[in-house]
């Protein structure tokens, strides 16, 4: 008789039942946490809610203590955070890294992406039709909890008011634990999707009904894309719409003014002056090296050390006069480089042996210097728009150029042009003649550009590559030049 197979094998004793699987028990958690992001993406892609999503979602909020108004697309974060101040410490740095896989608690992620919801849902979820001048301003403060949920200040990633104090990330963050994005990435990507929409958001705004009324031009932040809109159409308002115009635009241009001011005066003002003897005065004085020169005079009895000369820092400086040309492209392409680099020029112009020359162009050329202090009135006297051709401005930026050692010429544009040989060809022979020739696409503080490859790779050649990308990369070479 032959042994049974294992089919047929007898079973002796009770029979064990085997232990589940670890993955066939659901986690309540993370079913609370999808419920709460297909809801997101049913929104995002369809205004019409969905019963069932609305009704679970409603439940997960109440059940982890969170209001329901974050469930309210008609409700801005600011109005939840007004009604519950306790939350806004959790909006900063809610999407920044957080711990790891294995030590995640599952609570707080379902937390977590309630209030996550809530903000990518106020602003990428933009409707249609007219925009009013409430709506915008709604629109911009929810886009800055979403900055500051990302470990940015607000603007930083819109290229706004802040645009020009940089873009990197907290470390740290008060969101609940989880897994993030490598935000190194995510960022730079998502700034210039913020200043799309909100771009989109004011060409839906009645603009120059808005600037009419006082009342609700108040309501209006300045930010990069309502600037673009206010000098496209400057020359189409008058009276109190003019006057509400300029208004915005100053403010813009006093508060970027003062974040790229800042970085500007960290720069030294030339190597120090040996050859000048040194102020002797209490602010110079050196403690360290008069100490460390009179060691000698140490009296090991009295315990003291007596000083028989003082040493004095040297403070004076030597500094070359040098002039700065700049050229800025101003067709429409680069309303953000022509704003801040006009507002950069007029800092520099600030500056003691700076002498600063502004020129602008698209098919004609227009030589702003007698303005370049005042970037406000620079921009008045600009007209975007139309086609470009660098070689109107070149025939004005040459003659300026008297001592090439001396001189720096900031070149801002796309460099799509149509006499491209021509132009590359003055402008290598501005590089060979000593003078230094910064090329450069875009400066935004954080929006997307684009330079014509033919260029980019001429520049390169020359050993003079295209500076683009945010404006602190122009900020550094100016100073490295210039001082």
């Amino acid at each position: 008789m032959t042994d049974p197979t294992p089919a047929q094998a007898p079973v002796s004793g009770p029979a064990q039942p085997s232990a589940p699987a670890e993955s066939a028990v659901p986690d309540p958690d993370d079913n609370r946490r999808q419920v709460l992001y297909w809801r997101l993406l049913a929104r995002l892609f369809d205004p019409e809610e969905q019963a069932s999503l609305e009704s679970a979602s409603l439940a997960v909020v109440e059940d982890i203590g969170l209001p329901s108004a974050l469930l309210d697309p008609g409700a801005s974060v600011d109005s939840v955070v007004q009604r519950h101040p306790e939350l806004a410490a959790e909006f900063d740095g809610l999407m920044t890294p957080g711990p790891e896989d294995d030590a995640r608690d599952r609570a707080a992620e379902v937390r977590r992406a309630a209030l996550v919801s809530k903000v990518l849902l106020n602003v990428f979820s933009t409707g249609s039709g007219a925009v009013t001048a409430e709506q915008l301003a709604r629109w911009q403060s929810d886009a800055g909890w979403l900055e500051r949920a990302l470990g940015c200040r607000p603007g930083d990633l819109r290229g706004g008011r802040a645009g020009a104090g940089g873009q990197g990330v907290s470390p740290t963050g008060t969101g609940g634990g989880g897994r993030t994005p490598d935000l190194s990435r995510l960022i730079p990507a998502i700034g210039p999707e913020l200043g799309s929409l909100e771009a989109g958001l004011v060409k839906r705004m009645r603009l120059r009904e808005v600037l009419a009324d006082p009342r609700l031009a108040a309501r209006l932040t300045p930010s990069m894309s309502l600037i673009e809109q206010l000098l496209r159409d400057k020359d189409n308002l008058s009276g109190v719409a003019l006057a509400n115009a300029k208004s915005l635009i100053r403010r813009y241009v006093d508060e970027v003014s003062a974040v790229l001011r800042t970085q500007v005066e960290k720069a030294t003002v030339g190597d120090i002056d040996r050859s000048v003897p040194p102020k002797r005065v209490f602010r110079n004085l050196d403690i360290d090296r008069t100490i460390w020169k009179n060691l000698t005079n140490w009296s090991p009895e009295e315990e003291r050390l007596y000083v028989d000369r003082l040493y004095y820092r040297h403070t004076s400086r030597r500094t070359t006069p040098q002039r700065l040309i700049v050229v800025v492209d101003q067709s429409g392409s680069m309303v953000d480089s022509m704003v801040n680099c006009t507002i950069l020029a007029s800092i520099f112009a600030g500056l003691p042996k700076v002498d600063v020359h502004l020129i602008a162009y698209d098919t004609q050329a227009l030589d702003l210097t007698p303005w370049a202090h005042d970037p406000f009135e620079t921009l008045l006297r600009t007209k975007l728009g139309g086609g470009t051709d660098g070689t109107v401005a070149m025939a004005l930026a040459q003659p300026k150029i008297a001592e090439p050692r001396n001189t720096v010429v900031v070149w801002i544009s796309d460099f799509y042009e149509w006499r491209t040989d021509e132009l590359f060809e003055s402008m290598s022979a501005i590089h060979r003649s000593g003078a230094k020739f910064i090329p450069v696409g875009s400066v935004t503080s954080a929006g997307r550009g684009s330079v014509n490859p033919w260029f980019r790779e001429r520049f390169k050649d020359l050993g003079t590559p295209v500076i683009s990308g945010h404006i602190k990369k122009l900020v550094h070479e100016l100073k490295t030049f210039l001082t």
